[in-house]
């Protein structure tokens, strides 16, 4: 009888043994990190019609429709020493489609403009939304295109108030396992 019991007591430990095992943690979110190229309408009066330059951002999503990017734009004049450069940081909202990955974002940051002349490099703080759609083209490599308007706030008196709005493409790393969501 006690080796009847051992043996059914040995059969039902082994089942809870083999049992799968609950997942202790899973993914932080997605992570991407890229590079951009960028031709921007400067909205201001001593630049020709349109500047250019390179950027960089990463998208860290939490959620399947909510995340945070960070950006940085460096756009020249080739005719003159005008720049701007703006650092961002804002709320993306992406929606996970089977052609891509379309988005929405908000962001606060710093523009600094460079005026002609290296007369004055002054920042302003700014406002800015954006559109978008990245396309996953490799299980770690996504291809941006975005739409961006920029609303640069004057300090008062200045008579300074620029709203550039931008066109970006680029291209980013994916991190993490699988495709992007």
């Amino acid at each position: 009888m006690r080796r009847l019991a051992l043996a059914v007591f040995l059969c039902l430990a082994c089942t809870r043994l083999h049992a799968q095992a609950m997942p202790t943690a899973s993914r932080a979110g997605d992570l991407q990190i890229g590079l951009t190229y960028s031709s921007a309408d400067a909205d201001y009066e001593y630049v020709g019609n349109r500047i250019a330059g390179i950027g960089l951002y990463t998208d860290f999503d939490i959620r399947a429709h909510l995340g945070f990017e960070f950006t940085l734009h460096q756009l020249d004049d080739p005719n003159s020493a005008v720049y701007q450069r703006t650092y961002e940081f804002g709320v993306r909202a992406p929606l996970h489609l089977k052609f891509g990955e379309p988005y929405a974002r908000a962001s606060v940051g710093r523009g600094v403009l460079n005026y002609p002349k290296n007369d004055a490099n002054l920042a302003y703080n700014m406002l800015a939304a954006a559109g978008g759609v990245d396309f996953a083209v490799h299980p770690r490599v996504n291809v941006r295109a975005e739409f961006e308007y920029e609303d640069w706030l004057s300090t008062p008196g200045s008579g300074l108030h620029i709203n550039p709005s931008m066109l970006t493409v680029g291209v980013a790393y994916h991190f993490g396992p699988g495709t992007p969501h």
